[in-house]
């Protein structure tokens, strides 16, 4: 039998420094079990240096600079949390760029903790309600979001969770939100 996701290609959003480790990994693995192909996307080449909260853990390759990256080579964009990692994510106008290019072309975007802190920059939250880590509600309410305290939420296709404790049922809603996407993806791969 051919896994679920075979044939899905997911983007990975990050900043080069400070994503959470259990945020990027665990979806990570998960999706690629079922079939899926993963790319990391982050800022600058090399390597996205991870943390265990304040403490740093391991090195992942960075697959795509964002600037090089479009939206409609994705079934689904991931945005993994840690605090220093959106912190400095929210601040990359390709990053935004991407996040507006998968709204408008309803591509999934999943993000986790305080992950949500891009999707404010990028003018993606206005009219929507998002699970973040609780220290975003005020940010997210001043933006013209709904926080909820709810563990993980769907939105059409936003899907966002508070956080670590929530990992696994937020893994779980973006395979299925990627299983059920239909729409075409381009691959400027084999182009």
């Amino acid at each position: 039998m051919t896994p679920l996701l075979t044939g899905k290609t997911i983007a990975f959003l990050t900043a080069n420094e400070g994503v959470e480790q259990i945020e990027l990994q665990h979806p990570w693995n998960a999706l690629r079990a079922m079939g899926a192909h993963t790319v990391l996307l982050a800022p600058e080449p090399g390597f996205v240096h991870a943390f265990h909260h304040l403490d740093r853990a391991d090195r992942f390759p960075v697959d795509l600079r964002t600037t090089d990256a479009a939206a409609t080579d994705y079934h689904a964009l991931v945005l993994p949390g840690g605090v220093a990692n959106p912190d400095i994510l929210r601040r990359d106008p390709a990053t935004h760029r991407l996040l507006r290019e998968a709204h408008h072309a309803r591509i999934p975007i999943a993000a986790i903790c305080h992950g949500p802190w891009t999707l404010i920059d990028a003018g993606l939250v206005t009219g929507r309600t998002i699970a973040a880590w609780p220290s975003l509600a005020t940010d997210l309410t001043n933006a013209g979001a709904t926080w909820t305290t709810d563990g993980v939420h769907t939105d059409g296709d936003l899907i966002t969770a508070q956080g670590i404790d929530d990992v696994e049922e937020f893994t779980q809603a973006l395979i299925s939100a990627v299983a059920h996407r239909t729409a075409h993806v381009v691959d400027r791969r084999s182009a």
